[in-house]
């Protein structure tokens, strides 16, 4: 009798089945580090311990959860049929709810800088089962919308969505450089492939500079002080780490609220190395040429730096008939949404619409 050949039918079968892989390994009873967090980034396979963290109003590692979702339908009443742009796409939260409200028949166009998060968001958003034609997404700033809108619907998009805060995604990632809880390479850029890190422009930057950035860009009350004591530890030791960073304001600021401190300093270099105002301000000035008659937009920020400009933005566009009707007052999200999702509480939504 001849012995089975290897090569054939039967060697798959001697090898056995594929290991599964090892979950991430961790100290203590319970992950801690994000990159641990091995259930939280598999929520269709965990999804009663993902429950367990969002009753405790926490955002799953990895996730963002959508911020004013029902006052956002509300503001802009999006119709089957109609045309919605997402200008900040994000983890897709709104955008998979903009689809559905423009249903049957409807396209939704989306945005995003983020090179890392955008092609698993449009994953997840494809595997919804929306029509292929119905979802196009493009990697770019939102600042450049406005001629990619032109080219897909010359008429103006119907509805228009901006959210101007970061992902929690993006926030709870030490490897991104945005928070400053856990120590990570001192980066804040949006798009890590473009740009200086925040590292770099702290090496080389004035002191005049960092203190009128402290001021415009976060409305720092101490930006003075603080950048005369970063300049000072930066000729010590280079300023490289997000902890490190936390640390000299720390040091600098012993008894005030170090962590809204250490928050501002983060945040004025965040839209310093983003440049997100002059994009911001690019996106608002062409903004009304992007809608449809009747068409709509909502914004949310989450900063008086941001909602200041697109206040101004909206009141100069009623005064000179650019829009027809605006936001009287700035909306909130709910108690509710802000005791589920502590992250919503400095949101500020704002609306507009074109005139017919």
């Amino acid at each position: 009798m001849n012995a089975p050949d290897p090569s054939g039918p039967a060697g798959p079968d001697l090898a056995g089945p594929e290991k599964p892989k090892r979950r991430p390994r961790y100290r203590g009873s319970h992950p801690r580090q994000f990159h641990e967090k091995y259930k939280e980034h598999q929520a269709d396979r965990y999804a009663e311990d993902v429950e367990k963290v969002l009753a405790r109003g926490k955002t799953p590692a990895g996730t963002h959860r959508p911020i004013m979702v029902r006052e956002i339908l509300e503001c802009l009443a999006p119709q089957p049929g109609a045309v919605a742009v997402d200008c900040t796409l994000g983890y897709g939260g709104h955008a998979r709810e903009l689809l559905r409200a423009v249903q049957p028949g409807g396209r939704l166009l989306a945005v995003d800088a983020d090179p890392l998060e955008l092609p698993k968001t449009e994953a997840r958003l494809r595997a919804l089962g929306f029509p292929q034609e119905s979802l196009q997404i493009r990697r770019m700033n939102f600042a450049g919308v406005a001629q990619w809108i032109a080219q897909e619907t010359p008429g103006g998009a119907d509805v228009m969505l901006a959210d101007l805060g970061l992902s929690s995604m993006q926030i709870d990632d030490p490897a991104r450089g945005f928070t400053f809880k856990v120590e990570g390479p001192l980066d804040l850029r949006m798009n890590p492939h473009r740009g200086q890190p925040a590292s770099v422009l702290l090496a080389k930057i004035s002191e005049k500079e960092l203190r009128l950035i402290l001021e415009e860009n976060a409305d720092e009350p101490r930006a003075e002080s603080l950048a005369k004591a970063l300049l000072q530890a930066r000729q010590r030791t280079p300023i490289e780490t997000t902890t490190a960073l936390a640390n000299v304001v720390r040091t600098t600021l012993p008894e005030a609220d170090t962590d809204a401190a250490v928050r501002r300093v983060f945040q004025a270099l965040r839209i310093a190395v983003n440049e997100e105002f002059t994009a911001l301000e690019t996106f608002l000035r062409q903004l009304p040429g992007c809608l449809a008659p009747g068409g709509r937009v909502a914004i949310l920020s989450f900063h008086s730096g941001e909602d200041r400009r697109v206040k101004q933005a909206f009141k100069a566009g009623l005064r000179d008939g650019s829009y027809c009707e605006i936001a009287e007052d700035v909306l909130r999200a709910s108690p509710e949404e802000r005791r589920a999702n502590p992250r919503s509480t400095s949101a500020k939504l704002r609306w507009a619409k074109r005139g017919s």
